[in-house]
């Protein structure tokens, strides 16, 4: 009986680490995900999917804000193209979360690998790409291409959802011309709404342990505090080459779950 209590201390422990280190990667780059929920489903094998889903959701909601109000202090937010993104990804994610239980997404599993591939390689040939802010589009089109970011990224994540943030760093780089510092602020934006909306539905569907959460959520806010400082002091080259990181990692990852697992 009493073996318990420091068991439980240390799965605690573990957890509030993962979060801290969770919350510094997502801050920067998105990903934190891969660092945050294996931790969950090692600790709690026995929980179901959706509860250690849904209490991740709660500290990445609170990481995710802190690293926004963070960001917003020293960089510039693009609000007229976050604004809208963030609106409709907070809409289709519902959508996203709703087919996925009406479809398989096999398909989806399978091929996300070698996307993640072509963005890496991509970012890699292209050795300017993200290194200076020159935006490419204002007015009505930037509102419509932010729509259609939001309502895309935002559907994937509420279906699947791995490399939500890495993606939405690169196509505002890619298709809005943003340097990957300021791509990462207006991405952090969106990510509040899609995990917001899944944690709205996991919450609504009981599936949160709040205590735990805002436990991580504390640890997930120090370390997205720490991420956007190293960003802002540090620049787009940094983010840059995290963000290859993490999309390696997340290449791994999917490789691994959708062909060997």
């Amino acid at each position: 009986m009493f073996d318990f209590v420091p068991v439980l201390f240390s799965n605690y422990v573990i957890l509030c680490i993962a979060a801290f280190i969770a919350g510094l990667v997502d801050a920067v780059v998105g990903g934190g995900g891969l660092v945050l929920v294996p931790a969950l489903f090692s600790v709690f094998p026995n929980l179901a999917p959706a509860t250690l889903l849904g209490t991740n959701k709660v500290a990445g909601v609170m990481g995710t804000s802190a690293a926004a109000i963070n960001f917003a202090r020293k960089v510039r937010i693009h609000w007229a193209a976050a604004a809208p993104a963030a609106l409709a990804a907070f809409a289709l994610s519902f959508s996203g979360a709703y087919l996925v239980t009406h479809v398989p997404t096999e398909l989806m599993r399978k091929a996300l690998p070698f996307v993640l591939l072509a963005v890496a390689i991509y970012t890699l040939k292209k050795k300017d790409f993200g290194q200076t802010h020159a935006p490419l589009l204002s007015g009505g089109k930037e509102t419509l291409f932010a729509i259609l970011i939001g309502a895309g990224v935002g559907f994937y994540d509420g279906l699947f959802g791995p490399g939500t943030g890495s993606f939405l760093v690169f196509l505002f780089v890619r298709v809005f011309g943003y340097d990957f510092l300021r791509a990462s602020a207006v991405s952090k934006v969106v990510n509040i709404a899609t995990n917001l909306a899944a944690l709205v539905w996991f919450s609504y569907s009981g599936h949160v342990l709040w205590q735990l959460g805002l436990l991580m959520a504390v640890f997930n806010i120090a370390g997205s505090l720490v991420g956007t400082k190293l960003a802002i002091k540090h620049g787009s080259g940094f983010v840059r080459r995290l963000f290859l990181f993490v999309v390696s990692a997340l290449i791994l990852k999917t490789t691994y779950d959708a062909f060997l697992k």
